[in-house]
């Protein structure tokens, strides 16, 4: 059964067929929230698919009919309409409440497309949500006759919501949707004050979800303080109720970054003033740059580290999206060399931010893996970071700044800012290349290798030692790195000494060490898993008694050792004799002279 033709073809009684129907029924529970977001996370809106959910739906409405038999016929289609005197059990109550669901999912399905709805698309999502509107009126009226004290809540309070959606979408009548999604709210509000503890977080999650929706109804009547562009920070929940107001939010944001937009004539970095002539540019540009505030605004210090690598994402989106236009007016652009000149010039400077940025989230990776380093385990789903990875990180930081540094490098007539600029990618290389050398050895210190971890912790001292006094050298020096650069001096220092007196004590208990290890060689021993035996590795050089990270004890040979078969002389049996035919020796034989009377006779 198609969705489509089964929507179309029902046919709903209006409110004067429902009342003239209520007689005394038997009342029937439902409960619609928590059966709805069972469903639903089940059936993909955990991950916003809602074609899924949709098909989940469709083939949920074909059981109900199925079972129900209330099928419209095979031939001749035959209307069949709801009623209160239809519902005789709770699944008519199921069969009108999934068939408001698809119409909604199918409506989302179109709203989340990836480059958006077009007009038809639009104009039909419309229709969909009008449809869910309409049995989900049905639904709370069939409710109110046939369904429980609290069903009947919690229909009200999703007709309301779907009403709310409708508007929404529309916009229009934001006064009705503000009552809609504010009746809504109130209901999931009193009943998350009884039931279970499953539904009263389901409904305080539910009343979560519609507030922002309150807010931004609010916003556009105009009985809200709320700026636009504190609106992003409304849309940051998840869940299936916020993906109407996210794709309106973002629809607003993008209107007032192209108005806000419309100022924006030159990007300016370091001395320079690029002219952006194209609108799109202009707005992406916008937009990362409105992003950067999040992480470096007077808040960044209380936003985790996973939501700061998120909004790093969206900035560098943002940028590449910004250096794509620019790239597509180059290709355009006719045989102007001014424009040319600005447009790479342009180009040139936004890479060069996002190149900043990528090292500032570099950074940022370290330190959430410093973080890690020397904390206990107490978890054992909890990840603990090794110093190779940190040396990884480090290996990545260089890079970046080597190409930073290139790019800055580039040009022919350099201005002091940009020197500067060049000064401080040296120093930042010097000072990672301090770091790496730092974690580096610390990976050699874990293996047992004093001599090199000693090597690299005095290289790394005397590489911070060059970044101080390169710090020293400038005039705006950073307090804040210089510490950092003190206490990375102060650990070199420690730690060399700590691998030089560990490397003393080392070498002069190896003797001893030796001796006991030696001491203790087996001949046969007691691990079962060996890779090989003692004799087997002659003609390898590997030590198996000195080597720190051996743990089994080495093993000469087996013992006892195994049985070998060996040759010994052949048994001569007669085995032939029964089976050799031996020639006829009749004619060898002495034959008996018989005369005439004993031939006849004989």
């Amino acid at each position: 059964m198609s969705s489509r033709p089964c929507v179309s073809a029902m046919e709903i009684d209006d409110q004067n067929s429902i009342a003239s129907d209520q007689i005394n029924y038997p009342k029937f529970p439902v409960n619609v929230l928590q059966l709805l977001k069972s469903a639903q996370m089940q059936h993909g809106l955990r991950f916003g698919d809602y074609a899924r959910y949709r098909r989940y739906c469709t083939a949920r409405l074909r059981r109900l009919y199925k079972s129900l038999k209330f099928t419209h016929g095979r031939g001749k289609y035959t209307k069949k309409s709801i009623s209160a005197s239809t519902v005789t059990e709770v699944r008519f109550l199921h069969l009108v409440l999934y068939t408001s669901e698809r119409a909604w999912s199918h409506a989302m399905e179109k709203k989340t497309l990836p480059d958006g709805p077009n007009a038809r698309q639009r104009s039909y999502l419309i229709g969909r949500l009008r449809k869910a509107v309409k049995w989900a009126t049905l639904f709370q009226e069939l409710c109110a006759t046939k369904g429980d004290s609290r069903t009947s809540l919690e229909a009200e309070a999703y007709a309301s919501y779907m009403k709310g959606n409708l508007l929404f979408e529309q916009d229009q009548h934001w006064d009705i949707a503000l009552k809609c999604f504010k009746s809504a709210r109130a209901v999931y509000e009193e009943l998350g004050k009884y039931g279970d503890l499953e539904n009263q977080v389901l409904c305080r999650e539910r009343v979560e979800e519609l507030e922002p929706s309150i807010r931004y109804c609010l916003h556009k009547i105009g009985d809200s303080k709320l700026q636009t562009s504190d609106l992003a920070h409304i849309g940051e929940m998840e869940g299936p109720a916020m993906d109407l107001f996210k794709s309106k939010l973002e629809a607003v944001m993008a209107e007032a970054r192209s108005q806000q937009a419309a100022s924006m004539t030159e990007f300016h970095w370091l001395g320079h003033r690029f002219p952006i002539s194209n609108a799109k540019t202009r707005v992406a540009i916008l937009k990362a740059q409105e992003l950067e505030k999040d992480i470096s605004g007077p808040a960044a210090d209380s936003l985790p580290a996973e939501k700061k690598l998120v909004i790093f994402d969206k900035i560098f989106a943002a940028y590449n999206e910004a250096r794509s236009c620019i790239r597509n007016d180059l290709a355009t652009t006719g045989n102007s060399e001014n424009m040319k000149d600005d447009l790479s010039g342009l180009d040139k400077a936004i890479g060069a931010v996002l190149g900043q940025r990528t090292i500032e989230r570099n950074q940022l990776l370290v330190s959430m893996a410093k973080s890690k380093l020397t904390k206990v385990r107490d978890d054992k789903n909890e990840r603990v970071t090794k110093p190779e990875e940190l040396v990884r990180l480090y290996d990545l930081l260089l890079q970046n700044t080597s190409d930073l540094s290139d790019l800055v490098s580039s040009g022919r007539d350099r201005k002091p800012e940009e020197v500067t600029f060049a000064e401080e990618c040296e120093l930042k290389s010097f000072v990672f290349r301090a770091e790496r050398c730092f974690y580096l050895a610390k990976s050699y210190s874990l293996a047992g290798k004093r001599a090199e971890a000693y090597a690299l912790y005095s290289r790394a001292r005397s590489l911070v030692d060059t970044a101080l006094k390169k710090l020293q050298s400038l005039s705006n020096t950073d307090q804040i790195i210089v510490k950092e650069l003190k206490m990375l001096y102060n650990d070199c220092r420690s730690n060399s000494c700590i691998e030089h007196a560990t490397g003393i004590m080392e070498e002069e208990k190896a003797p001893e060490n030796l001796s006991k290890k030696i001491s203790n060689i087996s001949l046969t021993g007691n691990d079962k898993k060996v890779e090989k035996l003692l004799m087997e590795k002659l003609d390898n050089y590997e030590s198996a008694v000195g080597d720190p990270t051996t743990k089994s004890v080495p093993r000469i040979e087996a013992f006892p050792p195994a049985f070998q078969s060996v040759p010994r002389n052949p048994i001569v049996l007669d085995l032939a004799y029964n089976s050799i035919e031996f020639p006829s020796l009749e004619n060898r034989m002495k034959k008996d002279k018989k005369g005439f009377i004993s031939r006849l006779w004989g």
